[in-house]
């Protein structure tokens, strides 16, 4: 089924069915007649009436929410395009279907999720577990096939299956991935010069985003996005923007993410501001590549370049810290290198957005973020405390 729209308490309808069918099967539901869609069912058992609507009532908000909670995703209890596409994921174990590489319509799923674990832990490099079979994995799992004597054709079948089981109760964990994004880190070096950084001014096209205290989160971190573009290229770093100020149409995450995979590029920053209920809030939080309870994966790289941005925001801004946050988004997902997200304070609380209209608090965050980038990529013994490095030391 494809959501047409988004989904939540008080809804009722065949796609709902389907979203409790989906959460029983999760065990995070207790089945019963309203969870099941009527063609789905075991006509053995004993149902009410089929005239019985499915409801979007408290119980499955809240198994929604858990859910949520579990994927690293906004935790909302709605359910839109991206809970609806990991509730789907989240259906599959590794034996339930045949795994093989496609250009066109690369499969997804937790099933793909574990079979890459597995490839890493036996020291098969696939890349970042992300449940996505993309050319790394299908070369991973060549590699292992061949390594195992059997017909190394990318196609993960029975008899992988069962490679994979007799090995599952010998290899131990570890973060193989991990290791080699820190190495890769090392091996580039200190310098900024010659670096490819992708920079995500987000929303536009249409699309403005939160819209409070008379500005547009669009408009905002567009007119940042080019002030960090700007110190960027003057240092070397080889900048690249997924939107321009104009556009046809909004750019879904998912282009955003193909364009930054097409450019080959160290980092993404992606930049954002927030909105909440409660004029109250404020502050700025990063976000990096992490999955909650799901497989315990993130990216060792983008949580620490994350951390080093909000440390150098909070320190030369002033603005309050909400820390750092694995999410599983799809522009930190679905990007081949460490993606960081900025919310760089809420529009709809009045000091937050006092701030964002000042062109010297612009720059003061387009420093900070710099500033974090070059930390980066500094050795410890020449790196400097939060707050303390400054452009002219590394121009």
């Amino acid at each position: 089924m494809t959501l047409q729209r988004q989904y939540r308490r008080g809804d009722t309808g065949p796609a709902v069915a389907e979203i409790r069918s989906k959460l029983v099967l999760l065990g995070l539901l207790d089945a019963d007649a309203r969870a099941i869609p009527a063609e789905n069912r075991d006509r053995g058992d004993a149902f009410p009436d089929d005239t019985v609507e499915a409801v979007f009532d408290d119980a499955v908000d809240r198994a929604v929410r858990h859910f949520q909670q579990q994927r690293a995703l906004t935790i909302d209890g709605v359910v839109g395009t991206e809970t609806y596409r990991q509730l789907d994921e989240a259906r599959w174990r590794l034996g339930d279907r045949v795994l093989s590489y496609s250009v066109s319509h690369m499969l997804v799923g937790d099933d793909v999720a574990t079979l890459q674990q597995r490839l890493l832990d036996m020291g098969f490099d696939c890349g970042r577990v992300d449940g996505i079979l993309g050319a790394a994995t299908e070369r991973a799992l060549r590699d292992f096939q061949r390594n195992y004597g059997l017909r190394a054709d990318g196609t993960c079948g029975p008899a992988t299956f069962r490679a994979l089981d007799r090995l599952a109760r010998t290899v131990v964990g570890g973060h193989p991935h991990a290791m080699r994004e820190s190495e890769l880190i090392l091996r580039s070096g200190p310098a900024l010069a010659g670096k490819v950084v992708v920079i995500d001014p987000g929303h536009g096209g249409g699309d403005p985003g939160v819209v409070a205290q008379g500005l547009g989160e669009a408009d905002v971190v567009w007119d940042l996005a080019r002030r960090l573009e700007g110190r960027l290229s003057a240092l070397g770093v080889q900048a690249y923007l997924t939107r321009g100020l104009d556009g046809d149409g909004p750019v879904p995450e998912e282009q955003r993410a193909a364009f930054a995979n097409a450019t080959n590029a160290d980092l993404v920053i992606s930049l954002h501001s927030d909105r909440n209920d409660s004029p109250h809030a404020r502050g700025v939080a990063t976000f990096y590549y992490g999955s909650g309870d799901h497989h315990g994966l993130r990216s060792p790289t983008g949580e620490k370049f994350a951390g080093l941005v909000q440390r150098e925001l909070c320190a030369r801004t002033g603005m309050v810290d909400c820390r750092t946050h694995g999410k599983a988004w799809p522009l930190l997902r679905m990007t081949r290198m460490p993606a960081v997200r900025v919310e760089l304070g809420y529009l709809t609380n009045p000091d937050d957005a006092a701030l964002l209209t000042q062109a010297l608090f612009r720059d003061q965050a387009a420093e900070s973020i710099v500033v974090a980038l070059q930390r980066l990529y500094l050795p410890p013994d020449q790196d400097e405390p939060t707050g303390m490095l400054r452009l002219p030391a590394f121009t």
